[in-house]
């Protein structure tokens, strides 16, 4: 099938590429012509403008923008007028669902329907397939069955689930259609505010046993400083790297995130070339927004959003109230502790 993809950073690049070893029939744009360069150089066909992109692609025209949510809608404006009736846009970034809605209805007012596409597989995506969650009217997404079939991972990436009954659902193949428009991108708004809490878990545990060696540390003896009350209890010099590794292999908290984790650690074990400023690209806050308004309560997943921020200095200001605080109504000093490997 011939598709175009617009945006060739990580994901688009890889995502093209997959479908040119597929064969299908790929017209790439990007604002970088190095990026062009780089998968035209796979099979791809170049195009240097939006309107090259839509006259080397025959109707009915599907184009998949694979670009930041906040570009989106400048893309639309400009893409839009270059298409015509019976045409498909696919969306397989991480736009918020209400967008979605906006943009299906806008399109459908000059005959172009709208697909949301969830994508998850990050950067491996290109060897190991990518789990779509798909929202869009029936007709366009059986339209675009073969692209999602060759972007997917297929049955064999996993063992099939007991008890599961066959049928004709695609979820076994890696890709699913979850329902009209915008029911693509929720259900991967979910599913990122679950990689969230995933991922802070991981985090915290192991923190947990990076600091199993606090009672062989000096501490200081002071009315500010609450006393370590059995230091014998936490003597463990423990080796992170292996301790993961031995989790990949039959613990219930095996997972792919677990791999890539072990992967890290094994590379740089003290993590020392990152500063633990962890971004959020929304969805996480839309899920926990979802959840607000259907009065569901997620305290996880809003607990490991809120780490985020933290790590980004947000907290910082409220710190320093309640050290305000608590020397206006105890005369308590801050401490000033010095930074060290012991202690970081």
């Amino acid at each position: 099938m011939q598709i175009g993809m617009i945006g060739l950073g990580r994901m688009g690049a890889s995502m093209a590429a997959r479908l040119l070893r597929g064969g299908h029939d790929c017209v790439v744009h990007d604002h970088s012509p190095e990026n062009i360069a780089r998968v035209v150089a796979l099979g791809a066909t170049g195009a240097a403008t939006l309107q090259q992109l839509v006259d080397k692609l025959k109707s009915p025209r599907a184009v998949w923008l694979m670009v930041p949510a906040a570009a989106v809608d400048d893309l639309l404006a400009q893409l839009t007028p270059l298409l015509e009736p019976g045409n498909i846009v696919i969306d397989g970034g991480n736009s918020h669902y209400h967008d979605d809605l906006r943009r299906a209805a806008e399109l459908e007012a000059n005959g172009i329907a709208y697909v949301d596409v969830g994508t998850s597989g990050g950067v491996a995506g290109l060897d190991r397939g990518y789990c779509l969650m798909i929202g869009g009217d029936k007709e366009p997404v059986q339209h675009l069955a073969s692209v999602f079939a060759t972007l997917a991972p297929g049955a064999g990436s996993a063992a099939p689930t007991p008890g599961r009954q066959a049928g004709p659902s695609t979820a076994d193949q890696g890709w699913l259609h979850c329902g009209p428009q915008g029911a693509g991108h929720f259900v991967k708004m979910v599913h990122n505010g679950i990689e969230y809490g995933l991922m802070a878990a991981y985090a915290e545990g192991l923190n947990i046993l990076k600091h199993a060696n606090v009672g062989l540390r000096d501490h200081a003896v002071d009315a500010e400083t609450t006393p370590l009350r059995d230091p014998a209890h936490y003597r463990y010099e423990m080796d992170l790297p292996e301790i993961t590794e031995v989790w990949r292999r039959g613990s219930v908290i095996g997972s792919w995130l677990l791999d890539l984790t072990a992967s890290a650690l094994a590379r740089n074990p003290s993590l020392e070339s990152f500063e633990g400023r962890v971004s959020d690209s929304g969805e996480g806050r839309w899920a926990v927004q979802a959840a607000i308004d259907e009065a569901v309560p997620v305290p996880v997943l809003s607990a490991a959003l809120y780490a985020r921020f933290d790590s980004r200095g947000e907290s910082d200001f409220a710190n320093r109230v309640l050290s305000a605080m608590r020397r206006e109504f105890g005369g308590h000093v801050e401490k000033q502790v010095k930074n060290s490997p012991s202690n970081s």
